[in-house]
């Protein structure tokens, strides 16, 4: 018998550490679960009897990482409810703000979370320790600043933004204080593609599951914040329709919620899922930095999801770069509303994957029900499912690179899982 114990820390929703454990009798996976064992942190339950204003700061705390798809998930569900209807120039200022948490986002983790898993080193800072891969530590510090000060002009802080409300923004930034970015983000865009040539030299284990991918699609643009809800099997819903077709429940082994389809199944969500299903809507030069890396996609393998992420770079730049250029300043920043009650959903792009929000309001705007699916709880059952058509693939290796290869099948998923699972630990027993 094999036994491997794996502990993943998590952030987000699961926050704390999680455990991997599987039981091999005879060659064949006789168990495997992936154990989120922190104890919930109740978002749902904390937002009933808050006032709806108060929704989208609250929210943003679910995550330092990707804050910015929180708050606009509860703005645009709450925004439903109260039949706001923001204007062009709000909703510019918003994809520029998705461009900015995308940009950080992404690069936080081809660079500094992902890539030591395919270079062979332990983490970033020794990677910085070799002269050779110095400048590439380098570029993507100044490249994840973009993103970090983009979010600061726009949103008054670099993280949990305080600008961004319902109807709008607090203060909307001058066309002023954006160009002063123009200069650094025409660098970044040169790096990004620069990236993505880069990513596509990695060497990626042959590893293909037959996924459900699911994401939003947008018929005039590359998906951020507005859509339909589409698969690669098939499925196309509006948002309103999201609970009817994914399901979460808990599982005896994790305090964490897992989502799945109707029927039981799993699903993949996120920059793979996204790029596959959106290949047209890139940017021209997202579209052409995919075409030269010589990787083809649509692809299964969730280890090429490094160069989906490194092409969402791409396009994020050159989006924003677009934006900046044609920016009007919106006048007034925020639309107001008179508190009513009602139930409004909303499905956004957070960089790891669909966001699910759902409010009910009382007539005095106070919350009675919330429902957050992240995409961290969406790709759970699916992250299990291809630990066990992996595992047998490595059960036979060195102790170390084992563990590895388990880590950065998990890291392929999601930076709030990978920031911190370079200290999981494998523990296997041989009979």
């Amino acid at each position: 018998m094999t036994h491997l114990n794996i502990k993943v820390p998590y952030m987000a929703r699961v926050e704390g550490e999680g455990a991997l454990d599987i039981v091999v009798e005879d060659g064949e996976i006789k168990h495997l679960e992936l154990n989120i064992f922190e104890p919930p942190r109740f978002f749902e339950a904390f937002l009933q009897g808050r006032g709806y204003m108060e929704v989208p700061d609250i929210t943003a705390r679910i995550c330092g990482i990707c804050p910015v798809a929180y708050q606009m998930s509860s703005a645009h569900a709450l925004e439903k409810i109260l039949e706001i209807e923001i204007t062009p120039e709000i909703r510019a200022l918003r994809r520029l703000l998705y461009c900015a948490e995308w940009i950080e986002s992404h690069v936080l983790h081809i660079y500094l979370l992902h890539a030591p898993d395919f270079l062979g080193y332990e983490s970033a800072i020794s990677m910085a320790a070799n002269p050779d891969l110095l400048p590439a530590v380098q570029q993507a510090l100044r490249m994840k600043k973009h993103g970090n000060e983009l979010l600061a002009v726009i949103g008054g802080r670099e993280v949990h933004p305080l600008s961004p409300t319902v109807g709008g923004f607090y203060r909307a930034p001058t066309k002023k204080e954006l160009l002063a970015l123009r200069d650094d983000f025409e660098w970044g865009l040169e790096a990004s593609i620069a990236s993505v040539a880069w990513a596509a030299t990695l060497d990626f284990p042959d590893f293909a599951p037959d996924y459900e991918m699911v994401c939003l699609s947008h018929p005039d643009e590359y998906p951020m914040n507005e859509g339909r809800v589409v698969s690669s099997k098939g499925l196309d819903i509006p948002m309103e329709a999201f609970e009817d077709f994914f399901i979460n429940n808990h599982v005896a082994h994790s305090n964490a919620v897992q989502v799945h389809r109707e029927h039981g199944g799993s699903y993949h969500t996120g920059p793979l899922a996204r790029v596959n299903l959106n290949l047209e809507k890139l940017s021209p030069l997202a579209r052409k930095a995919l075409d030269d890396s010589g990787i083809a996609f649509p692809t299964n393998n969730p280890f090429m999801s490094i160069v989906a992420r490194a092409v969402e770079v791409v396009h994020a730049y050159e989006e924003a770069l677009q934006i900046i250029d044609n920016y009007v300043r919106p006048v007034p920043s925020r639309i107001t509303a008179t508190p009513k009650a009602g139930v409004g959903c909303h499905v956004t792009e957070a960089p790891r994957g669909i966001l699910y929000h759902r409010y009910q309001l009382n007539d005095k705007g106070l919350v009675e029900r919330a429902r957050i699916d992240a995409p961290t709880a969406q790709n759970l059952q699916r992250m299990e499912e291809d630990l066990r058509a992996f595992v047998p693939q490595v059960l036979e290796l060195p102790h170390d690179e084992a563990t590895l290869r388990c880590e950065q099948l998990v890291r392929n998923y999601d930076p709030c899982i990978s920031c911190a699972t370079h200290f999981m630990k494998l523990n296997i027993e041989r009979k």
